[in-house]
């Protein structure tokens, strides 16, 4: 993207967020009136000097001399504020439609991007935003008219010495247009390098209880400390440039300003300028010298915002889903859902689900299993609707599940997982999550209690108010999955998706988990996930996959007699609750004989 479409791409993006035209207009108004209030005191200090006398400085001078400095204090300062008013309105309304877009993008973006890297765009980059916008737009404003200004008036004054200054510009713009692309160009790295910080940060922070049980402090404090070099590496080249930029300016300005003392010393001694004229003239010249050097900061800062720009308008142009499209689903019911030829690939890949067809019976219970990476959770998210089939469909009483808008449809499914996710929040807002109605404490408590949840939390002592904490962790796993289905039970789903929700639990929690999952199911169309016998044995069909293929389908009888596979499956999984149940006998037998023992 060349440099004049990134800039019209950042004031489009300025402009999309409408900030007040009053507000912008008022600030404005306030720079001019401070600037040319600010122009009229070299001409006062002008007359001054020409026919200074302490009989000619009246105290009607020195008052309206006060009044121009409070007057241009005031209305600078009024500016300012405005300005900083109008950055924060920008960026909150910005990040307002950030994190809009962000919650309807489809689960394959955030599949692409890493969450770090995500919460780097909603932060960092429209903090950059916003410091342009607050902290330099006043400096940028009252530069170009003080700079106007002081020339309309050195030209009105003294041409030649005015054509001197001016011969200052070309030397100017020769080397601050390609440091302002070498600042462009380092700002993008910066920001990426400090997004893909955030990713690291973000991932490790989150998992610290792997790192402390693998003993990985070591390695992930090698893989942080390459980011913060790489951080340090982009901090010094945007140190340079800016290094390059202040002093070379100064140079510029301070060789004029040397320059405009020596020929208007000359002029002044030939009588062709007052002593006066030559005090007004370079009392201009710094008023012009200061806003160049501003303008140098701000063009610095504009490179910056244009950088983060363009990471911003990704995020804002990504395909995101449309909920609300399509035919409203009433009820499943007792319609069968069924896959026609079903394939699915993550990019170029072999495709993960290649060509299955199964049929999911009403209120029937199938059951999904084989081994690792075959495509089970593949399957999940298609019939979530997390993606689209790239071949085949799915359909419900003959009508492709796609014709149905995504807020029906996926109003009508209860989901629960191997580690069911809470939110950080009571254990309320976690049961009510996704319900739009109100709930009342009857309800809550009705479905807690069918999920076997309601005994651990009235234990607590804020009962359904207690804090669960970051991803549920202060409670145990039994707990959290029982949470999880308590939150389907409120949901009342039509279809309900399983997926190994009982893999991750010792017998005893997976006992109880098992009774509130048959409490979930009960009268529901149930597909489930699952590498424990138990689980499947009473399925009314089970469907084998294996390398993204149905390999076998059948009662678990059935498949006992004509599937290797799954034969092997159900001996190995038979070895493994033998030797659970052992175990289990053995942990018994030591506590009755230490009690004995006491």
């Amino acid at each position: 993207m060349k440099a004049s479409g990134s800039w019209r791409a950042f004031f489009a993006l300025i402009r999309d967020t409408r900030p007040s035209k009053l507000l912008i207009a008022s600030a404005l108004s306030l720079s001019i009136v401070s600037t040319i209030v600010g122009l009229i005191v070299p001409m006062f200090t002008k007359n001054l000097v020409d026919g200074f006398s302490l009989t000619s400085i009246g105290t009607m001078q020195v008052v309206m001399l006060v009044a121009v400095f409070l007057a241009q204090a005031l209305t600078s300062a009024l500016s300012t504020y405005l300005l900083a008013r109008i950055g924060q309105g920008v960026v909150a309304k910005l990040r307002d439609r950030l994190w809009r877009k962000l919650l309807i993008l489809p689960v394959s973006y955030f599949d692409r991007h890493p969450t770090g890297e995500t919460v780097s765009r909603m932060t960092n980059d429209t903090g950059v935003v916003k410091g342009l916008i607050s902290e330099h737009l006043t400096g940028f404003a009252t530069g170009i008219i003080s700079i106007i200004g002081s020339l309309i008036i050195l030209l009105s004054m003294d041409w030649k010495m005015t054509l001197i200054l001016l011969a200052a510009v070309p030397l100017l713009l020769s080397f601050m247009v390609p440091l302002g692309r070498k600042m462009h160009k380092v700002s993008k790295g910066l920001q990426d390098e400090t997004a893909h910080f955030a990713g690291v940060l973000s991932g490790v922070l989150s998992e610290m209880r792997l790192v402390k049980a693998s003993g990985s402090e070591s390695r992930e404090y090698e893989e942080g400390f390459k980011g913060i070099r790489k951080l340090f590496r982009f901090g010094l080249q945007e140190g340079g440039v800016s290094a390059l930029i202040g002093p070379a300016v100064s140079f510029t300005m301070m060789m004029l300003l040397i320059i405009i003392i020596g020929y208007g010393g000359v002029r002044v001694t030939s009588g062709e300028m007052t002593a006066g004229g030559l005090v007004a003239f370079i009392l201009y010249l710094f008023q012009i010298m200061f806003p160049v050097s501003q303008l140098g900061t701000f063009f610095t800062q504009m490179q910056k915002a244009v950088g983060a720009t363009e990471r911003i308008n990704e995020t804002l142009r990504a395909e995101e889903e449309d909920f609300n499209s399509g035919k409203e689903l009433a009820r499943i019911g007792e319609q069968a859902i069924t896959a026609e030829n079903l394939v699915y690939g993550y990019g170029e890949d072999e495709p993960v689900i290649q060509g299955i067809d199964f049929t999911l019976p009403p209120g029937k219970v199938t059951a999904v299993v084989g081994p690792s990476g075959g495509g089970k959770t593949t399957l999940f998210s298609l019939l979530e609707r997390y993606y689209s089939p790239s071949g085949g469909s799915i359909r419900i009483g003959g009508e492709p599940i796609g014709a149905y808008s995504l807020k029906s449809w996926r109003s009508r499914i209860g989901y629960v997982s191997q580690e069911s996710p809470l939110m950080a929040g009571t254990i309320r807002e976690n049961i009510t999550y996704g319900v739009e109605r109100e709930v009342s404490d009857e309800e809550l408590k009705r479905v807690a209690a069918m999920a076997y949840a309601d005994r651990f939390i009235e234990e607590f002592p804020h009962g359904y108010d207690t804090e669960v904490g970051e991803r549920g962790i202060k409670l145990s796993g039994g707990q959290r999955q029982r949470i999880g289905i308590a939150r389907a039970l409120m949901r009342d789903p039509e279809l309900l998706l399983l997926d190994e929700a009982t893999s991750s639990l010792d017998s005893k929690s997976e006992a109880v988990v098992q009774e509130a999952l048959g409490n979930l199911m009960a009268g529901r169309t149930t597909v489930v996930i699952a590498h424990r016998l138990s689980t499947v044995v009473d399925a009314d069909q089970i469907l084998f996959i294996e390398k993204g293929r149905i390999t076998g389908r059948g009662t678990h009888a059935e498949l006992l007699r004509s599937h290797a596979l799954y034969r092997e499956f159900a001996e190995h999984q038979l070895k493994q609750a033998a030797g659970r149940d052992e175990n289990e006998d053995m942990g018994g037998q030591e506590g009755q004989e230490g009690q004995e023992g006491r």
